[in-house]
């Protein structure tokens, strides 16, 4: 059930208990999230820098982590905890929620791995909603989906209970939105989704350009596992495919 409407208290409450950082350095902004996000059951801690955040959550990862790009004088601070929380776990959902709406700021808010990137014009309710989305997608993939635990395509090996996608018996590290776009696309070998499609199978509200920042991350990826890989083919006009093995 995709999250488009109004997101209720007694929803949110049956994704308890869930841990949300938020790191955000200006502070009646902070608290305002904060008591948006605890209202609906959340268990919310807020930061002001890159440095208190990353020493408290070197220690212990949250279920969500939002964060601003810019960080007091630290202007690219966000950039670089996002990096860094990358590094620590590629499973971690990563929302950025920020006033820097660029599209360079966009694309580089993904290439480091974020699952969405939100600029602070987006109501509560939205947020919220993003937020309960997210969270969906990520209890789905541990415990959704028993008739289909594991897919293979070629070299791609898929596990969808752990989170797990291979290519040619190499790793390929994917955040929780990557994963569900593939997934989207290796269910389907050989015919077109739509970036709308995409948007619907990951749950996610975002535009057509961020789908796009997104397959290109994806493709990069596999293409440092194999310089040789061509299975994801963007149909322009149209949208992408995964390219059935037999066509390769």
């Amino acid at each position: 059930m995709r999250s488009r409407g109004r997101v209720h208290h007694k929803e949110a409450a049956h994704i308890m208990p869930r841990h949300i950082v938020i790191v955000e350095d200006e502070p009646v902004i902070r608290h305002n999230y904060q008591d948006a996000l605890k209202r609906y059951g959340y268990q919310v801690t807020g930061y002001g820098d890159r440095d208190s955040a990353l020493s408290a959550l070197k220690c212990r990862l949250p279920d969500l982590v939002i964060i601003d790009v810019g960080l007091g004088d630290d202007v690219e601070g966000g950039f670089e905890l996002c990096r860094e929380l990358r590094s620590q776990s590629r499973g971690l959902p990563i929302i950025f929620l920020t006033a820097r709406d660029s599209d360079l700021d966009v694309i580089s808010g993904l290439r480091l791995g974020a699952d969405d990137y939100l600029t602070k014009d987006i109501s509560l309710q939205q947020l919220l909603a993003r937020v309960v989305a997210l969270f969906r997608r990520v209890e789905a993939l541990s415990g959704g989906a028993k008739d289909e635990q594991l897919l293979e395509r070629g070299p791609l090996k898929f596990s969808l209970d752990r989170m797990e996608v291979s290519w040619k018996g190499v790793d390929v590290p994917l955040t929780v939105t990557e994963f569900w776009i593939i997934h989207s696309l290796v269910r389907h070998p050989g015919h077109v989704r739509t970036r709308q499609q995409l948007m619907d199978d990951a749950n996610v509200l975002v535009d057509d350009q961020t789908i796009t920042s997104h397959v290109k991350r994806i493709r990069k990826k596999f293409h440092l596992v194999d310089p040789g890989f061509d299975h994801l083919d963007t149909i322009y006009g149209a949208g992408y495919r995964w390219k059935p093995e037999s066509t390769a």
